[in-house]
């Protein structure tokens, strides 16, 4: 663990040497980290980021176990419902049909896009990013990619779809027979792949392995 050095003893320092705490904004030298090390505000003690081992390695097989999950996620029934000899099978799409067939085609494309298309798109960007790290190839584009991707973050929610479906399970259970399909386990692996996922691509590591003045991001 290291401490960043203050501004009030900082020489005359190009930009791309300076970072800035997210929580005080002090503006402080960039330090240089080995890897396991953690780099704190001098202020306050956030942690600006961490130094983490093979970062684009780990990071491309949770993008591969996610993209692997997605389908089934998504088209595999989530639940089977029996009300009044009525049986029903009811998977993430077909929710999505219903709510267009129902004449709600706003509510029906917010969580298309949302819950489907947004996810899938930054699987995408990211594993992309990642390969042209891997391959040393076309970092621009993925330069461009990860800025589509911090984009398009705050508009991927599975987990309120989640939430909303485990709250629609349990008031379903008294009034008639839910069993749950195999998609609901592989909706919340992919959840907890997805959270593992960002905890792991650390952004600092990232922008710098595209940038090329990292090249050892991936060991």
């Amino acid at each position: 663990m290291s401490d960043a050095t203050d501004n009030r003893a900082l020489p005359e320092l190009p930009l791309e040497a300076l970072t800035a705490c997210h929580e005080c904004d002090l503006l402080m030298a960039k330090p240089h980290l080995a890897v396991g090390e953690s780099a704190h505000c001098p202020r306050c003690g956030f942690e600006l980021y961490m130094s983490r081992p093979k970062v684009v390695k780990r990071s491309m097989a949770l993008v591969i176990a996610a993209l692997l999950l997605y389908f089934p996620a998504n088209f595999l029934p989530i639940m089977e419902l029996s009300l009044l000899g009525q049986n029903s099978v009811d998977t993430v799409w077909s929710g999505v049909k219903a709510l267009y067939g129902s004449g709600m085609q706003g509510v029906a494309v917010v969580v298309f896009l949302c819950s489907m298309a947004v996810p899938l798109l930054k699987l995408l960007c990211q594993f992309l990013v990642l390969l042209s790290i891997q391959l040393k190839l076309g970092r621009s584009y993925g330069l461009l990619l990860y800025r589509i991707y911090h984009h398009l973050r705050e508009w991927g929610m599975l987990e309120v779809y989640l939430m909303g479906t485990l709250v629609s399970i349990v008031k379903l259970i008294g009034l008639a027979d839910v069993t749950l399909g195999f998609g609901l386990g592989c909706f919340v692996a992919l959840l907890l792949v997805q959270v593992w996922l960002e905890v792991t691509m650390t952004p600092h590591q990232i922008w710098e392995a595209l940038s090329g003045e990292d090249d050892h991001a991936g060991n």
